[in-house]
């Protein structure tokens, strides 16, 4: 997958919260936005989503244009701020009603999935009495459960233990060797300078490539 970002900038009531960002993304590669809360990581994350409207600008996946043709990019898992789930469900409920509405999915990459972040199929409780961390790795089952192209990943080690930490780690890793392109946004610089290939510094909806 190949994304190119020319001239975009996003204003909600007369404020730029995007200016003028120009990249172009590759897959194979974790590319990692670095700045403070509101300097606009996520907003960026959501209009490569196709979730927002530009003000300026366009975005290309694979040479068609978001928003002229195409809604959504193709194969594409995506975490981004808190997960939101039906609190009466189980996790692997919510996961199957989720993939019901593509219908692409099978029950068992659904179980894979919650296999591969530490969650169990067979687990019964509700989503309501499952901790933050449990929460967040539902989250990451997710956005990987249709084995995806994009990985966008905005804050994704909140809530997480040490064991959660490691395990992100390992499944960034292996799905960056299987050719995917991963957008990361994260508070720790450390982990986001050990996982990323490339970094954006963000800043007041500026971003400027510094790796």
């Amino acid at each position: 997958m190949k994304i190119t970002v020319t001239h975009v900038s996003k204003e909600i009531h007369g404020v730029k919260v995007l200016k003028c960002v120009t990249m172009t993304l590759e897959g194979g590669a974790v590319y990692g936005f670095l700045g403070r809360n509101g300097s606009g990581k996520t907003m960026m994350m959501r209009a490569i989503c196709g979730l927002i409207s530009l003000t300026e600008g366009r975005i290309e996946i694979d040479g068609r244009v978001l928003g002229k043709g195409l809604d959504f990019p193709g194969d594409m898992g995506m975490l981004l701020e808190t997960p939101v789930f039906l609190p009466e469900r189980t996790g692997y409920e919510n996961l199957r009603l989720l993939a019901a509405i593509r219908g692409k999915i099978t029950p068992e990459e659904i179980v894979s999935a919650l296999e591969q972040v530490g969650l169990s199929a067979e687990d019964r409780r509700k989503v309501r009495k499952y901790s933050l961390g449990m929460r967040q790795r539902l989250g990451i089952a997710c956005a990987i459960m249709e084995p995806p192209k994009l990985l966008v990943l905005d804050e994704p080690f909140n809530g997480l233990d040490e064991g959660g930490c490691r395990m992100l780690r390992e499944l960034i890793c292996r799905h960056r060797e299987e050719g995917c392109l991963i957008l990361l946004a994260c508070h720790d610089r450390e982990e986001l300078e050990s996982l990323s290939d490339h970094i954006y510094k963000v800043d007041g909806g500026v971003f400027t490539q510094v790796r």
